[in-house]
């Protein structure tokens, strides 16, 4: 669709939390924007998910709302989803959240005549999973937002690459050049839930291990005050290990550092999903959760996967539960040793 040219069609699309679930849906809208050019797509998220969306087509546009103050109540959702009807001339809705607050927006623009289509969240699916009645897996999430884009009559290819396919990746003054030979190693060592965590201080032996590879750089992410503290800690103990949590950095430079890395070590988290958004291989440490919950990255292979082979997992969908066990053995039971010599397995692999 031309910059000047009116849209055939104008499709609301909402997801608003969490950062990965969000970042997830990119791999899949971008792709059905360009192969339906003449509709615009309106993306509607949260302020900070806002702004991971880069390099995108000429079709989409994103809008970052605040759902928890400004529109914190059904008058405010239904006040906003009258502004995105009238503002943006909304013809139709993919609703890539299906809660609540998504739902009152759905309902306000069915009043009007709307076609809204909505995320299956597959619950039973997930019930039967995690209750252990059926090894049947959840359907990828990916898949699930294609086709509820499918059912609205759009084009949905599954042919995502990678974010700047093709062109110079983003460039960041906080991001170092990289020197022939070195090996960069992104880790992430931490997620929402403590069931999707490796116990930070086997992480710790995981990086002093690692580090013992003079061409190896290892980048701590994290954001939180306490991770800050715990990373910084990492950091001071070994050579060429550098805190991420310490330099204020957005998403541009994010990219820019996972460009030039060649491996990342993370959980089932956000940062997972913003690896396979610049093409970098994730190896991903699964707990309480596993790639048959629907959440593995796009592209990811899951043979490259750390976890164990337990009757108990997996326990939740996302990871909240407490564990049965009470000190989750699915992640305490994965020694430093295995993880390091897998990531280094995997990466002397690509030289």
């Amino acid at each position: 669709m031309a910059r000047n040219e009116a849209p055939r069609r104008n499709v609301l699309v909402m997801r608003f939390s969490a950062l990965g679930d969000v970042a997830m849906t990119i791999p899949v809208l971008y792709p059905v924007c360009r192969a339906n050019p003449d509709t615009r797509f309106v993306m509607l998220t949260k302020p900070w998910p806002a702004s991971m969306f880069h390099d995108r087509p000429d079709n989409l546009m994103v809008l970052g709302v605040d759902v928890n103050q400004e529109y914190g109540n059904v008058p405010g959702l239904v006040r906003l989803a009258a502004k995105l009807r009238k503002q943006y001339h909304i013809d139709a809705v993919a609703d890539l959240h299906n809660v609540l607050r998504t739902r009152v927006i759905d309902l306000c623009m069915r009043l009007c005549g709307i076609r809204v289509i909505h995320l299956d969240k597959e619950r039973s699916r997930r019930k039967a999973l995690i209750n252990h009645k059926s090894d049947q897996p959840v359907s990828p999430t990916h898949d699930r937002y294609r086709r509820v884009f499918r059912q609205l009559g759009l084009e949905a290819p599954d042919d995502f690459t990678r974010l700047y396919d093709g062109r110079a990746m983003p460039v960041s003054p906080i991001v170092l050049e990289k020197d022939l030979g070195q090996r960069w190693i992104a880790v992430s060592p931490f997620s929402a839930h403590e069931g999707k965590c490796y116990p930070l201080e086997h992480m710790r032996q995981v990086v002093a291990l690692l580090s013992q590879h003079e061409n190896y750089w290892i980048f701590l992410m994290g954001g939180g005050k306490e991770e800050k503290v715990a990373l910084r800690s990492i950091a001071s103990e070994n050579e060429r290990v550098i805190s991420m949590a310490e330099i204020k950095h957005g998403f541009t430079d994010e990219y820019a550092l996972l460009g030039k890395c060649d491996l990342m070590l993370t959980m089932d988290s956000a940062n997972m999903h913003l690896a396979s958004l610049v093409g970098l291989k994730a190896v991903t440490i699964w707990g309480a959760t596993a790639p048959q919950c629907g959440f593995q990255g796009y592209g990811q292979d899951g043979r490259d996967d750390i976890q164990l082979d337990m009757d108990c997992r997996p326990c939740s969908i996302y990871g909240e539960r407490e564990c049965r066990n009470g000190d989750y053995p699915c992640l305490r039971n994965i020694t430093p040793q295995v993880v390091a010599e897998h990531v280094i397995k995997i990466l002397e692999a690509k030289q």
